[in-house]
């Protein structure tokens, strides 16, 4: 197994025991970057010389400290997280420049437990979007297919991990954007549950929706990474006080006792059959491992799309009201008054799928419209949250695909918005309850393409999601798999 190949928990124990430095490992990671960024483009920024010299600073020090559990780990973070120092753009030209003073709450959980990062990988602007071909900068590839999306919004943080450009990532979830492209580059990716791990530092697209969560090689290292970003921070008011387990300690074997519901609503016309076969065949493995599998419905499941795509967009009207090219950001030159300086930067900085989202937010929220559609979305948002509460009393988890297909080619539905939108249709009811679910390697299919599936938890039930996902891993090697680059 080459460095790269390494998982969290398999590097640090050759750490500890000696047998490679942190600054080998780093620096083999970077040379791999080097090969596979031009045809990846996983990455936005590196920070090679920083990093190298923390790896160095690690080597020094020793790795005893138990407090360190990522103590010379290279990892990867989205381009949306504040990061002290290092360029953070959203994917975006208008932020193209900005450089934070300060590091989000999940960056310097990272930095305190010894993580060391190789850099910002690629997104969606400002997170928005199924594919990642609305970055501003360039499309990423899916490491399976280069001809293929990796999916979205987190399309380079999955990349990075299953090109083995990093040993982990982070990534945020707005509507499925570490579910959907874990499961198109054939990674795990954790969504938590809405409030466990802090926003703070993490650039807003729709802020009673963002959640930022890990993107690994297995469910040990989610698990790990989790214990590490999660917690309680006074400086998120939507932070939960709420006590975090051991996540990996809680990793057992064994599903006796547990019951997994499956949404008939989630098997559906549109649901590709070769996803569908290896989505079935995943939950027939669960039930070889001693878990009993019941059918439930989700029966408002059909508005999710819709009330999603008027929330989010409303929200993300208000939050990017702050991008005027006053305060920071690309600002135009030209503009001879004052609203002409704001219009021209805003049309300037901001793509194509951006200003599409703010103005049907604002047409949302505009006087006349707020009741017959924003208000009305919010109450359908709260029957969805009531379907999942009336599903996990009938069982512990829910057991789902990730997305209709596998991943399409790039340019595929680029300019046909719905059918962009549709692709989110089995991850955004989750983000809108707030709960917790994790996308696990389940099948590949004809054309050698990763397919996913979801595992979803009742809020801070993260432990049940990442134990029914650790069983299906143990007894299956969908996640050992690399892509042939």
């Amino acid at each position: 197994m080459k460095l790269y190949d390494l998982t969290i928990h398999e590097l640090r124990r050759l750490l500890d025991q000696g047998e490679t430095t942190a600054e080998e490992v780093t620096g083999t990671i970077y040379e791999r970057i080097r090969m596979l960024e031009p045809r990846v483009a996983a990455y936005l920024s590196l920070a090679e010389e920083r990093a190298m010299e923390e790896a160095r600073s690690w080597d020094k020090q020793g790795y005893g400290d138990t407090t360190k559990p990522l103590a010379g780990v290279p990892l990867a973070v989205k381009d949306v997280i504040c990061t002290k120092g290092i360029r953070t753009t959203c994917g975006s030209h208008i932020l193209a420049n900005f450089v934070p003073p300060y590091n989000a709450t999940v960056a310097l959980k990272l930095k305190e437990a010894g993580g060391i990062l190789l850099g910002k990988t690629n997104m969606d602007e400002f997170a928005m979007g199924s594919s990642n071909e609305n970055s501003a900068f360039r499309p990423t590839r899916n490491p399976w297919n280069l001809d293929r999306i990796p999916g979205g919004s987190s399309g380079g943080s999955a990349a990075a991990v299953a090109a083995d450009e990093c040993i982990a990532a982070v990534g945020s979830d707005t509507g499925g954007s570490i579910r959907q492209p874990a499961s198109h580059c054939g990674v795990v990716g954790f969504k938590p549950t809405y409030g466990r791990v802090s926003r703070y530092g993490l650039v807003a697209f729709a802020s009673s929706l963002d959640q930022v969560g890990p993107i690994t090689k297995d469910v040990t290292d989610a698990a790990l990474l989790l214990n590490v970003i999660a917690g309680y921070d006074q400086r998120d008011s939507t932070s939960v006080p709420k006590e975090v387990p051991d996540y990996r300690e809680n990793l057992l074997e064994g599903l006796a006792g547990v019951t997994v519901g499956i949404p008939r609503e989630y098997f559906v016309e549109g649901l590709v059959p070769e996803v569908e076969r290896a989505v079935r065949q995943a939950i027939k493995t669960l039930e070889s491992l001693g878990a009993r599998a019941i059918e439930v419905s989700l029966p408002h499941t059909e508005y999710g799309v819709a009330a999603y795509y008027i929330i989010a967009p409303a929200e993300a009207s208000s939050n990017l009201a702050r991008y005027d090219g006053v305060k920071y950001g690309y600002r135009d030159r030209e503009g001879k008054t004052l609203m002409e300086m704001y219009r021209k930067s805003r049309s300037e900085g901001f793509g194509a799928e951006v200003k599409r989202r703010i103005m049907l937010g604002t047409y949302a929220l505009s006087a006349g419209y707020y009741d017959a559609y924003y208000k009305k979305a919010l109450q359908v948002r709260t029957l969805m949250r009531e379907d999942f509460l009336t599903a996990f009393r009938q069982c512990q988890a829910l057991v789902t695909p990730v997305a209709p297909t596998a991943a399409f080619p790039l340019g595929e539905k680029v300019d046909d918005p719905l059918q962009m939108y549709l692709s989110d249709v089995f991850t955004l009811p989750a983000s809108l309850a707030g709960i917790p679910g994790i996308s696990i390697p389940c099948g590949f299919t004809s054309e050698g393409l990763p397919i996913g599936l979801q595992i979803l938890a009742p809020h801070f039930e993260e432990r049940l999601a990442l134990q029914v996902a650790y069983n299906f891993e143990q007894n299956t090697d969908f996640h050992l798999r690399r892509p042939p680059l």
